[in-house]
């Protein structure tokens, strides 16, 4: 009977998300606005709200699957939905960066110090004072990367389907709050993309950074529960891991301000060298469909199985980004030439 409310979290899910968005558009609802400048991949406005409806369909999946009789994760739902509404306010006003960061950082504290003190965390097997701190840093920097992957037309949107997708197939029966929590998001995924592949609306920092919150809140809490290992996670999302992390490392070492927007990740870089959208979001879902395979093998090997995994797919992202390199080098060698 479980699988009965999987269907009825995705059925939910992605009926109001899609109502939600369609009324945005068609009412010319203009809470904010994404208004392209000299960093933006897009020549007009853009309404940005879209992870209104997304983190909001989840909400109501849940209190819909709660009073059916099944199990959901609130305490995730809860934290995330107070980062949506948080980010909604920045997105609309615009809030300080260190202010963002301070609302990451104690949402992240308040998640792992609840899964401390209720005994979920004895399954890390690390000593508290190492896997306490990794676990809030994780937390605020994949809400980050989630964020700044939120730029061209079905990226985020498309990671979502597929990586909330993997892990609701991995975790299944034997983990039915975290399978119901991630069929919800694979179902608002899908009453977004129509509205966002166009690029007629984006997720803004209320979808994506909560969706980011989820991705390492789930991953943790499945990793703590034994439901996978401890790369898969990290497989899963590793188109958006590797792209933001790698250009987050490279500004830094260039010593440049890593809170300045920017146009340098590898998937910015694409579209500048006048790869439209569409291909884009195409050749990304590839990607992320060969990450999603490579984490359901990892759930069924051993140790030496995984490490090859893991290893085969870092060498698949370096080709990709020296590839990409090597192009960008010389469509700049062209342009000052």
């Amino acid at each position: 009977m479980r699988d009965h409310y999987f269907l009825l979290s995705f059925c939910v899910s992605a009926g109001v998300c899609g109502a939600a968005i369609y009324w945005m558009l068609k009412t010319g609802w203009q809470w904010a606005i994404d208004v392209p400048g000299e960093r933006s991949l897009h020549a007009r406005p853009v309404l940005r709200t879209g992870g209104l409806g997304l983190i909001g369909a989840v909400v109501l999946s849940g209190v819909v699957v709660n009073a059916v009789g099944g199990q959901w994760p609130w305490l995730e739902t809860v934290l995330a939905g107070c980062l949506c509404v948080i980010s909604l306010i920045d997105d609309k006003r615009g809030l300080p960066v260190g202010l963002r960061l301070a609302a990451h950082v104690t949402v992240a504290s308040i998640y792992v110090g609840i899964l401390f003190e209720s005994g979920r965390g004895a399954g890390a097997n690390l000593p508290t004072l190492v896997w306490l701190p990794m676990a809030v840093l994780t937390i605020v920097a994949m809400s980050n990367f989630y964020n700044f992957m939120d730029g061209a037309n079905g990226i985020a949107g498309g990671m979502t389907l597929i990586g909330f997708g993997a892990f609701a197939a991995i975790a299944g029966l034997a983990h039915p709050g975290l399978t119901a929590l991630s069929c919800a998001l694979v179902g608002s995924a899908l009453g977004f993309l129509p509205f966002n592949w166009p690029g007629r609306i984006f997720m803004g920092d209320s979808g994506s950074v909560p969706l980011g919150f989820l991705a390492a809140a789930a991953g943790l809490s499945g990793w703590l529960e034994h439901a996978w290992s401890f790369w898969l996670p990290a497989l899963v999302f590793a188109p958006f891991i590797v792209d933001a992390g790698v250009t987050l490392l490279r500004r830094l070492l260039r010593g440049e301000r890593l809170s300045q927007a920017h146009r340098e990740h590898y998937y910015q870089r694409v579209v500048r060298m006048q790869v439209s959208h569409g291909r884009l979001a195409l050749g990304e879902y590839i990607l992320m469909l060969l990450c999603a395979t490579g984490a359901l093998a990892v759930s069924h090997l051993g140790t030496v199985g995984q490490v090859l995994i893991v290893a085969l797919t870092a060498i698949v992202f370096a080709a990709l980004m020296l590839r990409i390199d090597a192009i960008w080098r010389r469509q700049i060698t062209l342009q000052r030439n």
